[in-house]
C-alpha cells in the first residue's frame, strides 16, 4: 500500500513539471525582425498552454545559423534538460550552396548529441525548402534531407516549417524571406499540432 502511494505521489509531481520545448534553428526560430515574444516559439508556448498549462519554449534560435553553426554550439545549449527538441537548421547552408552530405551529417550529429544527453526527448525536424534557382537537382536533394533523417531517427517530421507563409507576399517582411507577425502565427498554429501529439 505505501509502495503504492509513493508512485502515485511521484506520478503526480511529475505531471506537475513543465514540459520544455527547445527551438533550435536560425533567423527563422529567432524571429527575425520582430520581438522574442512574436516569434514561433513564444506563440507555440501560449498556445500549448490553453491545453497543457505546464509548457516552456525556449527560443535558441540564432540569426545566420548554419548546421555547422548549430554544432559547434549544441552542447552549451543543452545544459539544461528538455522534453521536446525542435531542429529547424538547413536553410541557410542550402542558399549558400553548402554540399547536402555536410549539411546532413552535421544535422544528424546535432540529433545524436540531444540523444546522449536526454535520451527520452522526443525529436522533432523542421523541413526547408531552397529556391529552385539553387538548381533542381540541389533543390530537391535539399528537400529530401529532412524526411530521411526523420525515418533514421524516428522522429517527428514538419515537412515544410514555412507552409502556408512561405512565398506570400502579406505574410512575410520586405525581404521576402522572414515572415511577418502574422506570417509566425500561422508557423505557430501548424507546429502545435504536431507537439500537441508529443506533450
Amino acid at each position: 500500500m505505501f509502495s503504492k502511494l509513493i508512485l502515485f505521489l511521484l506520478a503526480v509531481l511529475q505531471l506537475e513539471q513543465p514540459k520544455t520545448i527547445l527551438f533550435f534553428g536560425d533567423s527563422l526560430t529567432a524571429g527575425y525582425g520582430l520581438s522574442q515574444e512574436q516569434a514561433f516559439p513564444a506563440l507555440v508556448e501560449m498556445e500549448l498552454n490553453k491545453q497543457y498549462p505546464k509548457v516552456k519554449a525556449i527560443n535558441a534560435g540564432l540569426s545566420g545559423e548554419t548546421s555547422a553553426g548549430g554544432l559547434s554550439r549544441i552542447d552549451w545549449t543543452l545544459r539544461q534538460p528538455i522534453d521536446v527538441f525542435v531542429l529547424e537548421l538547413g536553410a541557410n547552408d542550402g542558399l549558400r550552396g553548402l554540399p547536402l552530405d555536410q549539411t546532413k551529417k552535421n544535422l544528424q550529429s546535432i540529433i545524436d548529441k540531444v540523444k546522449i544527453k536526454y535520451p527520452k526527448a522526443r525529436v522533432v525536424l523542421a523541413g526547408m525548402m531552397v529556391p529552385p534557382n539553387m538548381g533542381k537537382l540541389y533543390s530537391e536533394e535539399f528537400k529530401k534531407i529532412y524526411p530521411d533523417l526523420a525515418i533514421e531517427n524516428k522522429a517527428t517530421l514538419i515537412p515544410f516549417l514555412l507552409e502556408g507563409v512561405g512565398g506570400i507576399e502579406k505574410l512575410n517582411q520586405a525581404d521576402g524571406i522572414h515572415p511577418n507577425v502574422e506570417g509566425h502565427r500561422i508557423i505557430a498554429k501548424n507546429i502545435a499540432t504536431y507537439l500537441k501529439k508529443l506533450i
